[in-house]
């Protein structure tokens, strides 16, 4: 079985994100009916770009490595960008 996972993303200007999980659905158009509510509210109206449906099954893994935690910090002093 597919859902519909809604996503809002807020990219800041120095790299970090924050990122809502508004919702799962049963189906894009349910996911897509529920942006659209959304949509007007404050801070989303501001982006509206931000907005990101998944399809994802059910009972599967979706992530299957393990991962490293690297912060805009570390990025910036990885690349010589840093202070």
């Amino acid at each position: 079985m597919e859902v519909f996972l809604l996503w809002h993303v807020h990219e800041f200007p120095d790299g970090e994100e924050d990122v809502k999980l508004i919702g799962v659905y049963s189906t894009r158009e349910k996911a897509e009916q529920a942006r659209q509510r959304l949509a007007v509210q404050p801070s989303f109206r501001e982006l509206p770009e931000g907005f990101q449906v998944s399809a994802n099954r059910l009972d599967q893994d979706h992530w299957t490595e393990g991962y490293v935690t690297e912060t805009h910090e570390d990025i910036l002093r990885k690349y010589g960008t840093g202070q």
